[in-house]
């Protein structure tokens, strides 16, 4: 990981938030993004302002860049859901309303 413009905290509070409540979306960005299609899990392990890095089939380690750097925490959040919506759309599946 590269160095963050994110505390540790914050770090630790986008992980949790992502592995309780957005799992299926991390799965469906490893899937089209993180080059591991045939993925069964992918759990949040890191983030930093140039990619969210995922834990995927339990070993594995796999980086997504953001596609721009990040320098606040506030723009996590819509860089996931660009993210989820790329990844739905190479995959063909209609996203869901608002995160």
């Amino acid at each position: 990981m590269s160095a963050s413009p994110f505390t540790a905290e914050a770090v630790e509070a986008i992980k949790r938030h992502m592995n309780d409540d957005h799992g299926d979306d991390a799965l469906l960005i490893v899937r089209a993004l993180g080059g591991r299609p045939e993925a069964t899990s992918a759990l949040t392990s890191g983030v930093d302002g140039e990619a969210i890095e995922f834990t995927v089939d339990g070993g594995e380690r796999v980086r997504v860049p953001w596609g721009d750097t990040l320098t606040e925490r506030a723009q996590v959040r819509m860089a996931v859901v660009r993210l989820y919506r790329q990844a739905c759309a190479e995959l063909g599946v209609e996203p869901r309303g608002e995160h």
